[in-house]
């Protein structure tokens, strides 16, 4: 009975994935002109795991092309080539490669094969020699072997169960052969009679002779996906040699890339994949949990059929059932939460290529810290969080931070910093993007905003209004187009992608000093946690997290504007007034503004207030999409069912804030919008 491997395929890939991951993080973390061991080890194991996968299971093209980097990472580790500029450089372009050729694998699609040939042909020149790969992508043998070669003799004794964790032997010897000129001579001592022959196990062992300049910890690696499952020994043929290969370095195990020594740099999941990679943690709580939920079901089937005579008794026993049936459920939503989130280190960990290949482009010198990596939010979330994030980040460097010789000049450092930072606040997760370039000019700004029409005559503008104009679309003040920016295409794009996530995205600059941007978000997208008000007869529900108060209306705080339009003196600020029962063309509300309460609200910087009949209480509610059966419906973001099996709306707080900014309100326009 055969293997069939391809039901391997895709953690491998996942693997590989990982495994660039690390390679592209080391490279950019390397210090040219000096040889940091244990990166480059990291990386050099990362990319040998590939090549070693990647020819088990026959995907020659990665095979060959991962061959010519592990051959210059090994002259990087072993001191016979310097670290320098060029060669991270083109690694780095090899990593891009890589992952084209295993994406390529992976959906069966075509590769850009000049792209492919020119950065391998930038490696083999690196390496001083010509490409010297054959179809089956291992090099000439015969040109690994000459000056400064040495022979080793390997003893290869596979344990029966070899064949059966899809290992084939062959695929070593191949591996061996790309090294140097390798001799081989089977072992058919303990090969049994064709009747006691069992074909799922290996009965056969190997001599092996190989001449290579390698050592012997790369001889190792090659066996170390069957380390535990076979014996070897490995000894040079003089002592000479045998001394060379004692001094290369620790033994194989410290070495090795065995899933122990893996963990510490294996990331729990890729974001763009559709699977997780759970703890064992939240697995084990989630069971207990569910463990917890039978014998709460086991208590309340134990009352089944009890309630024919009045019982006391069996009455306490059903109010307890209830409120750990309660706790119980509330518990487990924690927990199967718990599962989708994810630190927030798998969206950063794009960054730091990106900042290096912008700062080469642009000639910058930029540093970027990270902080917060391992805040966790919703799988989903930060799928859709990524691309915001790269535009804020691309504007910080090509708009934010000055070039080396301007920043001299102001008696800066010459070299930028931009910082990524995330964390935890009110039920909220923060994103906050901060550079110490030159901030915003405001004149400018609001001398472009003029030009297109954007604000009327003299206008006075608070810096939260000025700031809110780059999000326009269109907008931008760049003097000259550039592949970087200055289309004016992104920012509005940022600021919607960010809303449609539930999110809102705040600015604060000083000229000369720097530019923040604060992204707040909520965790997940599928549960909140809502106040419930009543408007007529209907219920809708608020997010908590949009609320800044409630309060009951006093009627001299009522100002009229226009004729129509109403606003409410909240202290020191007026703000709009929003009848929701005229908007929403809910029946039986209160229209009198002395019956009713205001939910003030803020979104987007801006604070408005909803008109409703009575607060009914608040809890958490799991997220229903309009969407996806009916459609897009204006002030609304969605619905959920209540406890009485009753539909209620989602009132979308950000929408219903730019209502507030429409002439008498925006009402007329907005119902249009509603019943289209």
């Amino acid at each position: 009975m055969s293997i069939d491997i391809t039901q391997f395929h895709q953690t491998f890939f996942e693997e590989s994935f990982e495994g660039l991951d690390v390679m592209e993080t080391g490279l950019l973390n390397l210090d040219c002109g000096t040889v940091d061991e244990e990166t480059i080890n990291a990386i050099f194991r990362a990319a040998h795991s590939i090549k070693g996968g990647s020819a088990t299971f026959g995907f020659s093209a990665v095979a060959a092309f991962t061959h010519a980097m592990e051959t210059l990472l090994d002259e990087m580790r072993g001191g016979h080539r310097e670290v320098t500029q060029e060669a991270v450089d083109v690694l780095l372009k090899a990593v891009d490669c890589l992952r084209e050729l295993i994406v390529a694998q992976r959906d069966g699609s075509a590769v850009d094969a000049e792209a492919v040939a020119r950065v391998q042909g930038e490696m083999e020149a690196l390496l001083g020699k010509a490409a010297a790969h054959d179809a089956s992508g291992t090099d000439n043998a015969g040109a690994e072997a000459g000056a400064g070669c040495r022979t080793w003799r390997i003893s290869f004794r596979p344990h029966p169960q070899l064949l059966q964790s899809g290992n084939d032997p062959a695929l070593l010897f191949r591996e061996l052969a790309a090294m140097g000129e390798l001799a081989v001579q089977a072992d058919t001592s303990h090969l049994p009679e064709l009747p006691a022959l069992e074909p799922e196990q290996c009965h056969l062992g190997w001599e092996l002779k190989l001449t290579t300049s390698a050592g012997e910890q790369a001889i190792r690696e090659i066996f170390e996906w069957v380390a535990d499952d076979c014996d070897l020994e490995i000894n040079a043929e003089d002592d000479a040699a045998r001394a060379t290969g004692k001094a290369e370095g620790p033994p194989p195990a410290a070495a090795s890339t065995r899933p122990a020594a893996k963990a510490s740099t294996r990331k729990p999941v890729t974001a763009e994949s559709g699977s997780i990679r759970v703890s064992i943690d939240k697995v084990d709580n989630l069971i207990n949990m569910v463990g917890e939920l039978v014998i709460t079901q086991s208590m309340m089937g134990n009352l089944d059929g009890g309630f024919d005579d009045f019982d006391i008794n069996r009455l306490e026993q059903l109010r307890e059932g209830l409120a750990l049936l309660e706790r119980n459920t509330r518990e487990l939503q924690e927990s199967v939460m718990r599962i989708r989130m994810l630190p927030i280190s798998f969206v950063f960990s794009r960054f730091p290529r990106m900042v290096h290949d912008l700062s080469q482009q642009l000639g910058k010198k930029i540093e970027l810290v990270m902080s917060g990596e391992q805040t966790e939010l919703d799988k989903t979330v930060m799928e859709k969080i990524g691309d915001p994030l790269v535009h804020l980040i691309r504007n910080s460097i090509d708009h934010g931070i000055e070039a080396p010789e301007t920043r001299a000049a102001l008696g800066k450092a010459e070299t930028g910093t931009v910082h990524l930072n995330a964390y935890h606040k009110g039920g909220n997760i923060v994103i906050e993007i901060s550079d110490d370039g030159a901030g915003f000019n405001k004149e400018k700004i609001v001398a472009k905003a003029r030009e297109r029409g954007l604000i009327e005559g003299d206008a006075a503008l608070s810096d939260e209004k000025i700031y809110d104009l780059i999000f326009q679309p269109g907008f931008s003040t760049a003097e000259t187009l550039s592949d970087v920016s200055g289309r004016g295409v992104g920012m509005d794009v940022v600021r919607r992608n960010i809303r449609e996530l539930g999110g809102n995205i705040e600015t604060r600059s000083k000229e000369g000093e720097g530019t923040t941007f604060t992204i707040r978000l909520p965790l997940t997208l599928a549960i909140l946690d809502g106040q419930l008000v009543k408007i007529g007869h209907e219920t809708f529900i608020i997010p908590l997290v949009s609320i800044v108060e409630s309060l009951q209306i006093r009627p001299e705080n009522v100002n009229s504007i226009a004729g129509r339009s109403e606003v409410y003196k909240l202290r020191d600020e007026y703000i709009p007034i929003l009848h929701t029962h005229e908007i929403f063309q809910v029946e039986g509300a209160g229209e009198q503004i002395k019956d009713g309460l205001l939910v003030v609200i803020e979104g987007d910087g801006q604070k408005a207030g909803l008109f409703v009949d009575d607060l009914l209480g608040q809890q958490q509610v799991v997220i229903k999409s309009l969407e996806t059966n009916f459609q897009r419906v204006a002030g609304i973001s969605g619905a959920t069912i209540l406890g009485d099996g009753t539909v209620a709306l989602i009132l979308d707080v950000e929408g219903l804030v730019q209502l507030s900014r429409k002439p008498h309100g925006g009402e007329d326009e907005f119902k249009e919008r509603a019943v289209a």
